[in-house]
């Protein structure tokens, strides 16, 4: 992009500013933002876009589900401003005022800007019991998005006051290759449990959530319990397990060698797709290793129960990924329901999402005797 169209473009993006006295101060509006936004859902879909912003859609929507969140859009705006290191994550949060977070939890005993957490905790919870938790996982391809863009997601939960949550961050693609993020992902699931005490939360109640190339990774953390080499050597808390109790997985990538059978945006064989650049290598060359970061190569009967949505239109994982997990998952046993989205992309929102959601985590969480449909959905029109 030219540096006049870079500096048209920032023009056009108003900046706004924001209190770093307290981490629950809101941001103050964005008067552009909010004129693009026209169904006034907090963030913007492509089409909402001026058309001549719209080629940048997938360059801005860094954690690649679909849409342009404030954090976002502030994050472009402010890039060729900012001097910090593009490993730190983002400093921008908001949170819900009934909700406290504790920032930046360093999970691996490194001071990896990448190897932390942010964990959020009701400040008055539904009874004196250990929490649960819902801890999220971001997309982006393995090499893009950071752990606040999570926030936002699981926040809702704590507010109901019968969840704690947490957003995880993991080492990125251009700094470690795989099976770092997994290794990185048990560590802070590890963590969880080792700080169970101080913090009210339930080590065996930990759902993981997470979209895209999160959704990848929850996935295999929900596949590989019991698996050696996965489990990795961070942290002091290797007397811990990095097991979990449920999976909810937004349309991750389930079989990396298998992508490239249905139509998609990306070329997934080539040597710079984001699942080549995750091995190491262009994916068919480097198969053994492929088959190592794929969720399907560990299905077994004792894998914890999954919920997984996606969407028949996804341009970038192919629906066929999720059908074909929850084939294999049910034919080992495993409890796996698997919701259509008609129509839907690479990201999506609806009530009856968030519901079907909400309903996966009172069941497996909460104990709630409730089913779970599976039923297609068609997403809130963009």
């Amino acid at each position: 992009m030219s540096r006049f169209l870079a500096v048209s473009i920032s023009l056009m993006f108003v900046t706004i500013s924001y209190s770093n006295s307290s981490f629950a101060q809101q941001p103050l509006p964005d008067p552009r933002f909010n004129q693009w936004d026209k169904n006034k859902d907090g963030k913007l879909a492509r089409d909402e876009l001026p058309n001549q912003l719209q080629r940048n859609f997938a360059r801005v929507d860094v954690n690649s589900d679909g849409f342009i969140s404030l954090e976002e859009h502030l994050r472009f705006v402010n890039r060729g401003r900012q001097t910090r290191n593009q490993n730190e994550p983002q400093r921008f949060v908001r949170t819900p005022e009934n909700v406290a977070l504790h920032p930046d939890l360093p999970y691996a005993a490194t001071d990896n800007p990448r190897q932390k957490l942010d964990l959020l905790l009701p400040k008055k919870a539904n009874g004196n019991g250990p929490l649960p938790v819902v801890a999220f996982i971001h997309g982006g391809g393995w090499r893009n998005g950071d752990k606040r863009g999570g926030l936002g997601r699981v926040a809702r939960f704590v507010q109901s006051g019968d969840y704690a949550a947490a957003s995880i961050g993991y080492r990125l693609s251009d700094e470690a290759k795989w099976p770092a993020q997994i290794h990185d992902c048990k560590a802070a699931i590890r963590w969880l449990k080792a700080n169970a005490k101080r913090y009210n939360l339930d080590p065996k109640r930990i759902a993981v959530f997470g979209t895209s190339a999160g959704g990848h990774l929850v996935a295999m953390l929900g596949v590989t319990g019991g698996v050696e080499h996965l489990q990795g050597k961070l942290g002091p808390h290797t007397d811990q397990d990095g097991r979990v109790a449920c999976v909810v997985d937004f349309f991750g990538p389930t079989d990396f060698l298998t992508m490239n059978d249905f139509s998609s945006r990306i070329d997934h064989d080539a040597a710079n797709s984001p699942e080549s650049l995750l091995v190491g290598g262009a994916i068919q060359d480097h198969k053994e290793k492929a088959r190592d970061a794929a969720p399907m190569t560990y299905i077994s009967k004792d894998d914890v129960p999954i919920l997984i949505m996606h969407g028949t239109k996804d341009p970038l994982v192919p629906f066929d990924q999720s059908v074909k997990f929850e084939t294999a998952l049910k034919k080992a046993g495993v409890d796996a329901v698997l919701v259509t989205i008609t129509d839907g992309e690479h990201g999506f929102r609806g009530t009856e999402i968030d519901t079907r959601v909400d309903r996966f985590l009172e069941k497996h969480l909460l104990g709630k005797d409730v089913e779970i449909s599976n039923d297609a959905i068609r997403p809130v029109e963009k």
